[in-house]
């Protein structure tokens, strides 16, 4: 069940009704409708591993209450808590990862050790609900929050259905206070949540799944495309997946929104970023600040004798983090330590906290401004081919052919539909143009015609949501699913 689904939104017509209409009378049973929605949820999509789920969400219950106590077994307990979740991800995610690397390893020694992999099946959302367990144990034992004596509210933060699978990845302390008290129906929210989610719908049905078109064909078949055709491909693809991914995060929010609940911003117009330093501020925010304080700061504490050196080394394995985060493959790892590795030359010159954001009312940026983005979005561009690609060795012979001499050629559209790919940018264009103009919101038509005619701003709901059924397709998976 995915969000751009007609099964998901009879799904959540059914669930709204009994929590408004039902299950409104006070904050628990707000919270009963909510955790049994929430595992409909996850079962219809993968229901092998609710009692997982559940079974993790149980343990860590217990132990954020114990670890507060501060009994003589609270280190025990926390590390119990630490290798549990860091362990299940390990096993699910890398093992194989793990059993490959060891194995070509020995081979490249001439030593043939032939360690079995598993066909493991990885639990859909475990990146995602594994990250809310280890900060709230962790911030449990630090006493930054109190842990709840309420299973349903814990479960309930485990396995919120809007964001259980791809995020955000919300902190205990903002999100959990929030079902602790019962939710008024709030309309202008509620309305707000819905443009929200049209905008992300556009973005993931109008805009993600026309570029997959492109980037699947290109990318499947790179070693027979001109440079200049990958090239188009590296740049579709890098729109594809942010679209893909910040749709979801605009759609996880609005469905939060309509049921009473606010949650972290994920995205904030990253591509309009003036350096790789403020890309990753507005890119995955909520995975990217989880890091920030749970392995960055300590990491920095720990090696600030080192000065410069110091800084460099953590945000090199931060980032290295954040690649293997993303999953199982070298690919991933290299992705990390590139973007590690970005970072050094503002470290160097203490540019790194420097501020350079572009005035939100400017109508147009200033040429700089827009070189700026130009090659911070390129740097991004030639990283995101390793995302895309298969192999380490798949990336470098796609990128050394964009760097080739076929790179001054015309692109050949006439594979890919010439008609198709120009209807494509034209929609690329135009939701450019919707981002840069919202760019001061939350999200890029939140405020966008509010002081127009009724008419006319309602013309403009009218266009996406026909858009919606004009260009929408088979129904895609959000690549961050995978994750």
């Amino acid at each position: 069940m995915i969000f751009n689904s007609l099964t998901f939104f009879g799904f959540f017509i059914c669930f709204f009704f009994l929590y408004w209409f039902v299950f409104n009378k006070n904050a628990k049973n707000q919270n009963i409708i909510l955790l049994i929605g929430s595992y409909v949820f996850y079962a219809w999509t993968d229901w092998r591993f609710l009692f997982f789920l559940i079974a993790v969400s149980a343990l860590n219950f217990f132990l954020g209450i114990y670890i507060e106590k501060g009994t003589k077994y609270k280190r025990l307990l926390l590390y119990i808590g630490l290798l549990q979740g860091i362990g299940f991800l390990a096993y699910f995610k890398y093992y194989n990862f793990f059993i490959s690397s060891f194995n070509d390893a020995f081979s490249l020694l001439n030593v043939n050790i032939s360690l079995q992999t598993l066909n493991i099946i990885i639990p859909l959302g475990i990146s995602f609900f594994t990250f809310r367990t280890i900060s709230y144990i962790l911030d449990v034992d630090k006493g930054k929050i109190e842990p709840t004596r309420d299973w349903i509210v814990f479960f309930n933060y485990v396995s919120f259905f809007p964001t259980v699978l791809s995020g955000p990845i919300d902190k205990a302390k903002l999100f959990v206070p929030q079902l602790e008290k019962k939710r008024i129906f709030n309309y202008e929210q509620a309305v707000d949540g819905m443009r929200q989610i049209l905008w992300g719908l556009f973005k993931k049905i109008v805009i993600a799944d026309n570029c997959a078109i492109f980037t699947n064909q290109i990318f499947d078949n790179y070693q027979t495309h001109s440079g200049s055709t990958l090239l188009f491909g590296a740049f579709i693809y890098t729109i594809q997946l942010y679209a893909d991914f910040s749709g979801y995060s605009d759609m996880a929010i609005g469905f939060s929104r309509l049921i009473g609940f606010n949650i972290a911003k994920n995205f904030d117009f990253p591509f309009f970023s003036q350096n790789i330093v403020e890309f990753w501020k507005k890119w995955h925010i909520s995975l990217t600040s989880w890091l920030t304080e749970y392995v960055f700061t300590p990491l920095s504490i720990t090696f600030r004798d080192l000065d410069k050196l110091g800084l460099i080394l953590a945000i090199i394995i931060n980032f290295t983090i954040v690649g293997i985060w993303h999953g199982a493959n070298w690919t991933y790892v290299l992705f990390g330590f590139l973007h590690g590795c970005f970072f050094i030359p503002y470290i160097l010159n203490g540019t790194m906290n420097k501020k350079k954001k572009i005035d939100k009312t400017k109508l147009l940026p200033s040429l700089r401004e827009f070189l700026n983005m130009v090659v911070t979005f390129t740097l991004v561009m030639f990283t995101f081919i390793l995302i895309k690609s298969n192999n380490i060795w798949q990336a470098y012979l796609y990128i050394s052919k964009i760097l080739s001499k076929s790179i001054l050629t015309i692109p050949d559209f006439s594979t890919l539909g010439n008609k198709n790919v120009l209807t494509v940018l034209i929609l690329i264009l135009f939701f450019f143009v919707c981002e840069w103009k919202g760019r001061g919101s939350n999200f890029a038509i939140e405020n966008i015609g509010l002081n127009w005619r009724k008419q006319f701003r309602y013309t403009l709901y009218f266009i996406l949501i026909i858009t919606l059924f004009w260009f929408g397709g088979k129904e895609q998976q959000f690549i961050y699913f995978k994750y």
